[in-house]
C-alpha cells in the first residue's frame, strides 16, 4: 500500500491532461448523507434560529482555543449537542437539484463525505449509546445501546482514558466515494482538510458555550470502526474528538 506521501503528491488536478473522475464520465453521483434503515428511534434537536449562545468574539474565541482533557460529571444539555453537531455538519441548503449542500464547514466542491456518529454519555434527555447524526433533517437517530463501550473505547485509543470520560465523544467518517466521485483522486486531500475544518468549527463552538474539547488521531482503525459499525473500507473513521463540561477544579493548561 502506498504511503501517506506517495498518495498526496504529483496528482492531476481538475481540468490538467490526464484528470478523470466519475463525474466527469456522466456516473451517478452517490448519496448525500446515508441512511439509517434499522434505528431505534429518532430525536428531534434545537432549530439553529432557537439555539441560545451566550455572546463570544470571534478573537477571543480563537484566543481561548485549548484541548482541555478534564471534564466534570456534568451532562450536557439537548440545545448544546444540538448546537455543536449544527456547527460542525449543519446543512444551510441544498443546491443543484438537491445533490449537494452548503454546509457551516467548506468541503471540495460541495461533497461533504463525512458522517457524525455520537457515543452519548452524559446528555439530558438522551439515553446513552451509540447515535448518528440525519445532518439533512438536523435530527439524531438513536442506533444502539452500546454496554461496556467505554473499556472497548479505551482500548481502541492505545489506553487514553480520556477518551471515555467526557459527556460524549464525536466520530467522524468519510464515506470515501462520495468525495472520489468528484475529486478523483484528489479525494484524500479533501477528506484529510475536511476534517480539519469541521474539528476547528468544534474547537470555537464549545468555547463559545464553555465546553471542552480534546480530539484523538492515535487510535486503533479495526476497532474504532468496528465499535461505530463500519466497514473500513467504503466508510471509515477518520478523526474522534471527546467533548464535555470543563472540571474547572482543576487548571488545565
Amino acid at each position: 500500500m502506498p504511503g501517506l506521501k506517495e498518495l498526496l503528491r504529483n496528482k492531476p488536478s481538475p481540468g490538467s491532461p490526464g484528470f478523470t473522475s466519475d463525474q466527469l464520465k456522466g456516473l451517478p453521483i452517490p448519496p448525500i448523507e446515508k441512511t439509517d434503515p434499522d434505528v431505534a428511534k429518532t430525536i428531534d434537536l434545537i432549530p439553529p434560529r432557537d439555539f441560545e449562545i451566550p455572546p463570544l468574539s470571534l478573537f477571543d474565541a480563537i484566543q481561548k482555543r485549548r484541548t482541555r482533557r478534564l471534564f466534570s460529571e456534568t451532562p450536557l444539555s439537548i440545545s448544546e449537542l444540538s448546537f455543536l453537531l449544527w456547527a460542525t455538519q449543519g446543512v444551510q441548503q441544498q443546491v443543484r437539484s438537491g445533490l449537494f449542500t452548503l454546509r457551516t464547514v467548506p468541503s471540495s466542491g460541495g461533497m461533504h463525505p463525512f458522517e457524525t456518529y455520537l457515543l452519548v454519555n452524559r446528555v439530558e434527555n438522551l439515553d446513552p449509546g451509540l447515535y448518528h447524526y440525519w445532518a439533512l433533517q438536523h435530527k439524531l437517530n438513536y442506533l444502539a445501546e452500546h454496554p461496556g463501550i467505554a473499556e472497548k473505547l479505551i482500548k481502541a485509543c492505545n489506553d487514553q482514558d480520556f477518551v471515555a470520560k467526557g459527556a460524549l465523544v464525536f466520530f467522524w467518517s468519510a464515506r470515501i466515494y462520495r468525495s472520489e466521485w468528484r475529486n478523483a483522486e484528489n479525494a484524500l486531500k479533501d477528506i484529510l482538510i475536511s476534517a480539519g475544518h469541521i474539528c476547528q468549527n468544534l474547537y470555537l463552538a464549545s468555547e463559545a458555550i464553555q465546553v471542552g474539547v480534546s480530539p484523538l488521531i492515535t487510535y486503533q482503525q479495526e476497532l474504532v470502526d468496528e465499535l461505530v459499525g463500519l466497514d473500513g473500507e467504503n466508510e471509515m473513521v477518520v478523526y474522534l474528538a471527546t467533548v464535555g463540561k470543563v472540571d474547572t477544579s482543576v487548571i488545565q493548561l
